[in-house]
């Protein structure tokens, strides 16, 4: 048993490795040897993967496509690995363990290419115009992880943004960009290489643009007369295709409108409100709106107000006219050419009541028309009390004398005074007071239900009264023959009431 003892001894002196395994890089998909030849040892051999022990049969069950290499009784026990996988890239050892012989340790590095890159929406992505967007290339499985490169119609884009994830040996690259409208069509390609790949693999997509219509709004013709035609044309672009047409007027819907062309008749409201059109698409909608330059006579949009004040009181009207084109404004008063303001506002300054009367708003539209307003003055103060200096009557008749009184406010009350008598209303003797209000002011007549001599003789004073004042016309009556010839030439005046004694 001691000479056993001493060959085990030379033979653990004997054994040696004549060939061990090396560190070795392999792509995935390619078989590899792992080389162990151990001279002068007929013992069991293992190896073992980053520590663990494989087992000691040579077609090592368990491991499918391990095997033990060469001929044991030449002292061959390489591992061949048939089709790497990423799962093979460890550290291996060949031991001979009943000699303790261990190998160097080696190190198989399978490297993986990456598969074809994926670029997220591909194809064709979708993008609108003017937003910034990431487009985005994934490159899975590489070992190393892919060196990602991006290029547009060819040329290299160097404003990618690159990140790892080592546990996936997942590679991500994030190029930024702001769509123009004109990008439409253009090709992003992603190329991912590593060392297992170093020709590449890349994939392509196209970006579609998408932006809201473009519009353009035109309107034939622009310059028109008021019930004439028009055509409003509005011509839009966009992507993807336009959806629909809203017209509008001042903001107002024009439901029958639902096309690119809208023609109406026009009157003086285009001038002011905006005719619009909306173009929508799936992306957005635009909106633009003109106005028509129509020509229209004279407008009135604000009527001037009837005034009333007390005298030496400042009065003010004013009255708002359009047209187009510009026009011109005059006031006046009725009875006088002379033009008081070409503005908008007439200012009178402490009226007298000569002020009293009837202004005209005058607005001209040159060559398309004219057009006027009346406003009235009132003016308060003392009666104004007219009566013609000298009346007729005839002697041994009915006669009559009459005093008008104007002015604002009304008399309160109107008297007549002559000789010793005084009389307002009612009668006395042959003497009655008549009163008559009419749009002139009111009239007072005072009747003689018989003329004598002596009524010729006096004065007759008319006084009227109100807040303000007084006011007092005087009168005399002078005797008329009873039958009166008046030649044509004559200038004596003859009132219609004496008309029927002609």
């Amino acid at each position: 048993s001691h000479g056993t003892d001493r060959g085990r001894c030379l033979v653990s002196q004997a054994a040696y490795f004549s060939q061990q395994p090396q560190d070795q890089v392999v792509v995935s998909g390619q078989s590899v040897t792992l080389p162990c030849v151990i001279v002068g040892y007929r013992g069991m051999v293992q190896w073992t993967k980053d520590g663990l022990a494989l087992g000691g049969e040579r077609d090592l069950p368990g491991w499918t496509r391990y095997s033990l290499m060469g001929d044991p009784l030449s002292g061959e026990h390489s591992l061949l690995i048939d089709s790497a996988e990423l799962a093979d890239d460890a550290v291996y050892e060949c031991q001979a363990t009943q000699a303790g012989l261990r190998s160097h340790r080696a190190k198989l590095t399978v490297l993986v290419p990456p598969t074809d890159p994926v670029v997220d929406g591909g194809p064709v992505i979708r993008v609108k115009a003017h937003t910034p967007y990431n487009l985005t290339c994934r490159a899975s499985g590489a070992k190393p992880a892919a060196e990602i490169t991006w290029y547009r119609d060819g040329e290299v884009m160097e404003t990618a943004i690159y990140s790892k994830d080592g546990k996936r040996e997942l590679a991500v690259s994030m190029l930024p960009v702001i769509p123009e409208d004109k990008d439409s069509g253009r090709t992003y390609t992603c190329r991912v290489l590593n060392p297992a790949a170093p020709a590449g693999r890349q994939t392509s997509v196209t970006i579609n643009v998408q932006h809201p219509p473009s519009v353009t709004l035109s309107v034939q013709p622009q310059t028109v007369m008021e019930g004439a035609k028009v055509l409003f044309i509005c011509s839009a672009s966009a992507n993807p295709e336009i959806t629909g047409y809203r017209w509008s007027k001042g903001g107002v819907p024009i439901s029958e409108a639902n096309g690119d062309s809208l023609e109406v008749t026009v009157d003086h409201s285009y001038f002011t409100d905006p005719v619009s059109c909306e173009v929508s698409n799936s992306v957005g909608s635009t909106n633009v709106s003109t106005l028509v330059d129509v020509q229209f006579g004279p407008r009135l949009l604000s009527e001037p107000m009837p005034m009333k004040v007390d005298i030496g009181m400042d009065a003010a009207f004013t009255c708002t006219w359009t047209g187009n084109p510009p026009l011109t404004l005059a006031w006046t008063k009725q009875g006088s050419s002379v033009v008081l303001s070409n503005g908008n506002t007439l200012q009178l300054k402490a009226v007298t009541q000569e002020d009293a009367g009837t202004y005209t708003c005058k607005a001209i539209v040159p060559r398309i028309g004219v057009a006027e307003r009346d406003v009235t003055l009132t003016v308060n103060g003392p009666p104004i009390t007219t009566a013609d200096a000298t009346q007729h009557a005839v002697k041994h008749s009915k006669g009559k004398l009459e005093c008008l009184v104007g002015s604002s406010p009304p008399p309160d009350k109107i008297v007549w005074t002559f000789g010793d008598i005084t009389l307002s209303s009612g009668s006395s003797g042959r003497f009655s007071v008549q009163t008559v209000t009419s749009d002139h002011g009111v009239l007072s007549s005072l009747v003689l239900s018989e003329t004598l001599a002596q009524d010729f003789q006096l004065r007759y004073n008319c006084t009227a009264w109100n807040r303000f004042g007084t006011g007092t016309a005087l009168i005399t009556l002078k005797e008329q023959g009873r039958i009166l010839t008046v030649s044509p030439s004559s200038p004596t005046k003859t009132s219609p009431r004496e008309g029927g004694q002609l």
